[in-house]
């Protein structure tokens, strides 16, 4: 049972999480949701706000979730035992997927990409075998932000990471509920709401270049506050004017 400032905490923090499933239209009338879960405070909070809004949003959908195990970075019994009462609290299916870290005919050197694009193919797996149509992912807004400085800086590009995306001519799409959710709001909920967060065994938790985008975002919003929020909009904001004709639209 929830305290009355929890329930409201947990009231407030869904509704922020719907500004951006109601923009983007996320989730319709019988869509089936797998949730992709690390045991990070980002998935969990998505977690529990998909499960609220259910109670009162008009769209009736299904839930369902899923935990990538490495069996190079094993899960405790304790921490199984804490995620599986953690979901059945939310009434959500859940279940821990045991997979190889290094996917097959492995030959590079293994590194973020390999690790998220492994994770995301056994997510794909599992959505299909379950007869979901969508798979909702916990990043948030400073997620997005960093992504897009990141492929502009080491990818030369001007990429973003999208709310909604589509794949296999859109019989699957991946869903970022908390696209308009800083990270500080999930923070401040996750330090309210009982959670059973996971440590972060990344090997390259603390030098991955997510973390030297950051310290400059931080940098950038000493002298303006809404540095990131510019980043944010500028993919729906593109001045053809000053871009290369290629691009220009008649």
């Amino acid at each position: 049972m929830l305290s009355p400032g929890i329930e409201k905490k947990l009231k407030i923090f869904s509704k922020r999480v719907g500004r951006g499933i109601n923009r983007f239209k996320m989730i319709t009338e019988g869509d089936r949701i797998l949730i992709g879960v690390s045991g990070g405070k980002d998935s969990l909070a998505l977690s529990v706000a998909l499960a609220q809004r259910k109670k009162w949003v008009p769209n009736r959908y299904e839930l369902a979730a899923r935990f990538i195990e490495w069996r190079e970075y094993p899960l405790t019994v304790e921490e199984k035992k804490n995620l599986e009462i953690f979901f059945a609290s939310l009434s959500i299916p859940f279940k821990v997927v045991t997979a190889d870290m290094f996917p097959p005919s492995f030959k590079r050197p293994f590194n973020c990409y390999l690790c998220s694009r492994n994770r995301k193919r056994i997510l794909f797996e599992n959505a299909v075998s379950l007869g979901m149509n969508k798979i909702a992912l916990g990043h948030h807004l400073d997620d997005i932000i960093e992504t897009t400085l990141m492929n502009l800086f080491y990818k030369g590009e001007f990429s973003t990471m999208m709310p909604v995306q589509d794949f296999f001519g859109g019989k699957l799409k991946i869903i970022r509920p908390m696209c308009e959710v800083r990270e500080r709001e999930i923070e401040s909920f996750a330090r309210r709401y009982p959670m059973p967060l996971i440590g972060n065994d990344c090997p390259n938790k603390d030098s991955s270049r997510r973390l030297v985008i950051k310290g400059l975002i931080r940098e950038l919003q000493r002298t303006n506050k809404r540095v990131g929020e510019n980043i944010y909009r500028a993919p729906w904001h593109l001045n053809y004017e000053y871009l290369p004709s290629s691009l220009n639209q008649d």
